[in-house]
């Protein structure tokens, strides 16, 4: 298939792209490659993928893969009107994942304008290029905070979603509603996944895994919210990766709009994830504990029983696993670094 990854050099973006070129898909990965966090950690995944970085840095050009000869890669913002239809009509897609977006809870807080910009300006103007090239699948990036501070464990899809609690969580549910209205009135295919703490190599700077291991390494104190009263579903990349090729191949459902959670379904305490994050590095952590930040929730944990049932999805790593995986990788690119 010719399929767009939009994200392509962000963390999920990434591995998915290179999976699917992998698997001889023709995969155009689209970015901005935006200053939200490193961009050499960026530049450096793309170039995993074959791609230039001097001829990534600029605008509206498409790069090819020196790696991966069905991959190209274009820098790109979702909110330009005028290039982003073009790369639709100059590459007639037959499906679309959408991964880019302005990610970060706490961030949304501190820069609201980046959220509305790229996450409903810019996925409003993806729902036309949909639209009008007659995309057969769209499959979006929604998130497991539009759940809130719901108490009901495991989260299912059939929760009410009505009150975020972030500017972030409220993008990924008007995405979901967008992409209905769109099923609806247009009859596009569209399918969101509500992605849940996701991590691994190459994973972003600012989630904990990240922080944590750098933190930990470099002696600096471990801040630990909510007194380290927190559970997360935490999600190794592997099986996210896996969960939405099994998407692009799997059957074409009647319902012209699903919604689904994609983690592990196994949620992990705190302290718990620090303690193996210890093991691995073999050195304790100096902890700060501090009290829950604004926009931040208690548990998270995804019933994926749908997922499950329409499309044989079947998490696999454990997180001792996917730690190990994450630290490994971790120790090997920032001795190559520096």
């Amino acid at each position: 298939m010719k399929i767009l990854v939009t994200g392509a050099a962000g963390f999920i973006g990434f591995h998915l792209s290179r999976f699917l070129a992998e698997e001889g898909h023709e995969v155009i990965g689209l970015d901005n490659i935006n200053n939200y966090y490193s961009q050499q950690l960026k530049f450096d995944r793309l170039k995993e993928l074959g791609i230039n970085a001097n001829a990534a840095e600029k605008y509206n050009e498409i790069c090819k893969s020196g790696k991966y000869t069905t991959l190209s890669f274009i820098r790109l913002n979702l909110e330009d009107r005028v290039n982003l239809p073009k790369v639709f009509e100059n590459f007639q897609f037959d499906k679309v994942i959408n991964l880019a977006a302005q990610a970060g809870v706490r961030y949304s807080i501190e820069n609201p304008q980046a959220y509305i910009d790229s996450n409903l300006v810019g996925f409003a103007n993806l729902l036309e290029c949909c639209r009008h090239s007659k995309i057969k699948h769209l499959i979006y990036a929604s998130s497991s905070s539009v759940y809130g501070q719901n108490k009901k464990v495991p989260f299912s899809e059939d929760d009410n979603v009505d009150h975020p609690i972030s500017l972030y969580a409220a993008t990924k549910k008007s995405n979901e509603l967008m992409a209905y209205t769109y099923s609806h009135l247009y009859n596009i295919k569209t399918t969101g996944l509500r992605f849940f703490t996701v991590y691994g190599p190459w994973g972003r700077p600012d989630m904990a895994m990240f922080l944590f291991t750098d933190a930990i390494l470099n002696k600096r104190p471990i801040k630990v919210f909510n007194e380290g009263n927190l559970e997360r579903d935490f999600t190794y990349i592997d099986d996210i990766v896996n969960g939405v090729n099994q998407i692009v191949l799997g059957p074409e459902l009647l319902t012209d709009h699903d919604i689904y959670n994609i983690g592990n379904s196994e949620p992990v305490k705190l302290l718990d994830f620090i303690k193996e994050i210890e093991n691995h590095l073999g050195t304790t952590a100096i902890k700060q504990m501090l009290p829950m930040q604004q926009g931040d929730v208690n548990r998270t944990w995804a019933d994926v029983s749908g997922l499950k049932m329409d499309y044989n999805y079947s998490p696999s790593t454990s997180i001792t696993e996917g730690i190990k995986k994450f630290i490994d990788w971790y120790k090997a690119y920032y001795v190559l670094l520096n």
